[in-house]
């Protein structure tokens, strides 16, 4: 079981929910990791929830329906003042990605919070 403390960052656009929805049914539980850039940009990677190990520094942003969506702490810290909104756009996923070779793609907006 996890222990971390969802931050409640995080949601999802209908599209984003109905995709999830579709790699659920083929895939059963899964969860969502925000990449922080590289060789698949910043997109969110959707991985099997066995699959994927979380990292004891990793942050619990929320959850979509039962779907936790982490980012690493690092990363966490540059985006810290930002929500997350999942969502969905034309193209392939992430090469680890469950939404790859599906010809649509979770793709992470963000909306700025109050600042303290």
């Amino acid at each position: 079981m996890d222990d971390k403390v969802s931050l409640g960052k995080v949601s999802a656009t209908p599209e984003a929910i109905a995709l999830l929805d579709e790699i659920i049914a083929d895939h059963g539980p899964v969860l969502f990791h925000q990449s922080g850039g590289c060789c698949d940009g910043s997109s969110p990677m959707c991985y099997p929830r066995g699959d994927f190990i979380v990292g004891d520094r990793d942050v619990l942003l929320g959850t979509i329906g039962d779907t936790p969506v982490y980012i690493s702490a690092s990363q966490y810290e540059a985006w810290k003042h930002t929500d997350l909104v999942i969502d969905v756009v034309p193209g392939r996923g992430g090469m680890f990605s469950l939404d790859n070779g599906r010809e649509k793609r979770f793709l992470t907006r963000s909306t700025v919070c109050n600042v303290p």
